[in-house]
C-alpha cells in the first residue's frame, strides 16, 4: 500500500468517527428532548392549583428546613388548602413549638387540616391542633398532654466500680442535673418549675385550640393516651377518617377544593440520618426538654 492509499483510508476513518460522533450526539439530543416535552405537563401541572399535602413524621425538633417550606406553603398562591400528616410520638419542647407556630401562620392564609395516622401524640398532638380541623382514625393514638425530662442516675454504679469524676464549674447550678452525681434540689426545684411552664403552656393551647376548659381540660390534660374515639367523644379531634374525609372537610369550606389535586411538599434532605441526628445532638445546650408519647421512643439527653 502506498502512501496516497494509506492517507485515503486514514481520511475515511476519521470522516466516519466524525460522522459516528454527530449522529450520536443528535440522537441524544433529540431523546433529551422528546423526555423535556414528556415532562412539561407535569410541570406545569406542579406549578397550578392544588391542595399541598406536609407530612410530620417520627421525633419532632427543630428544624429551620422544615419551617422554611412550611413558610413558602403559606405564600404560594398556587396552594390553596393544605393537608398536614401526623405520625409522630411527640418531640423537644421547643420543636414541637416551632412547628405549632409555623402550621398557625399557614392556617392564617388558607385552610388547613390535619390527618392523624398510626400516633399523633404529646409533640405529635401539638401540630395536629395548628390545624383548623383534625381527623383521627378511630384506632390512632393522640393525646399525652404533657412534658417530661428524664435522665440516668450513675452514682450508684460509679461507686459500685470505683471511679470517681471531678468537675470545676463556676456554679452549683452550672451543668445540673448530671447522672454522675446526686441531684442538687435547687437544681430539681428549678426542673420542676421549667416543666410545669412548659406544662401550662400545652396546656393552654389544647384549652384554646379545642375550647376545653374546668373539669373537662383536667380530664384529657393528664399525660394519658387516647383511641381516636376516645378523641372525638372527649374534643380533642373533630372527625373519624382519613384523608378522604379531610378533602371532604375543605371542599365544604370552600367550593372547588375537592377537584383540585393533591401534591406532595417536603424537604429535600442531603444529610444522612446519623449526621443528621447528630448535628441535632451537638447544636443543642443542657438538657433537652422532652415532648414525647409513653407509646414511642423517648430521647434521653445527657448533653452540655
Amino acid at each position: 500500500m502506498d502512501v496516497f492509499e494509506r492517507d485515503f483510508y486514514e481520511e475515511r476513518r476519521r470522516s466516519w468517527r466524525r460522522s459516528a460522533f454527530w449522529k450520536g450526539f443528535l440522537v441524544a439530543a433529540i431523546l433529551a428532548g422528546i423526555i423535556a416535552a414528556l415532562s412539561l405537563p407535569s410541570a406545569f401541572e406542579a406549578r397550578g392549583e392544588h391542595v399541598a399535602r406536609y407530612s410530620v413524621n417520627g421525633l419532632i425538633t427543630d428544624d429551620p428546613a422544615r419551617d422554611r417550606l412550611i413558610a413558602d406553603i403559606a405564600k404560594d398562591d398556587a396552594v390553596k388548602a393544605v393537608v398536614v400528616r401526623i405520625n409522630s410520638p411527640g418531640g423537644t419542647t421547643a420543636g414541637s413549638e416551632a412547628l405549632y407556630e409555623t402550621l398557625r401562620a399557614v392556617a392564617g392564609e388558607k385552610p388547613v387540616v390535619a390527618v392523624m395516622g398510626e400516633v399523633a401524640a404529646s409533640g405529635g398532638y401539638v401540630a395536629a391542633i395548628a390545624a383548623d380541623h383534625v381527623v383521627a382514625r378511630g384506632n390512632t393514638l393522640t393525646g399525652s398532654i404533657g412534658v417530661i425530662m428524664e435522665y440516668p442516675d450513675l452514682t450508684g454504679l460509679i461507686e459500685r466500680i470505683g471511679i470517681g469524676v471531678e468537675t470545676v464549674r463556676s456554679s452549683e447550678l452550672k451543668a445540673e442535673p448530671s447522672p454522675f452525681r446526686p441531684t442538687n434540689p435547687e437544681a430539681r426545684a428549678r426542673d420542676v418549675a421549667m416543666i410545669a411552664d412548659s406544662y401550662e403552656w400545652f396546656r393552654g393551647l389544647v384549652g384554646a385550640r379545642r375550647d376545653l376548659g374546668g373539669a373537662d381540660l383536667d380530664a384529657v390534660a393528664n399525660g394519658g393516651v387516647f383511641s381516636g374515639r376516645q378523641a372525638l367523644e372527649s374534643g380533642l379531634i373533630d372527625e373519624i377518617g382519613g384523608e378522604p374525609e379531610a378533602l371532604a372537610w375543605l371542599e365544604s369550606r370552600e367550593t372547588g377544593l375537592g377537584d383540585l389535586p393533591v401534591r406532595e411538599w417536603k424537604v429535600e434532605r442531603d444529610d444522612g440520618i446519623v449526621s443528621g441526628i447528630l448535628g441535632r445532638i451537638t447544636s443543642t445546650g443542657g438538657i433537652l426538654t422532652e415532648i414525647s408519647s409513653r407509646t414511642g421512643a423517648k430521647l434521653y439527653s445527657i448533653m452540655r
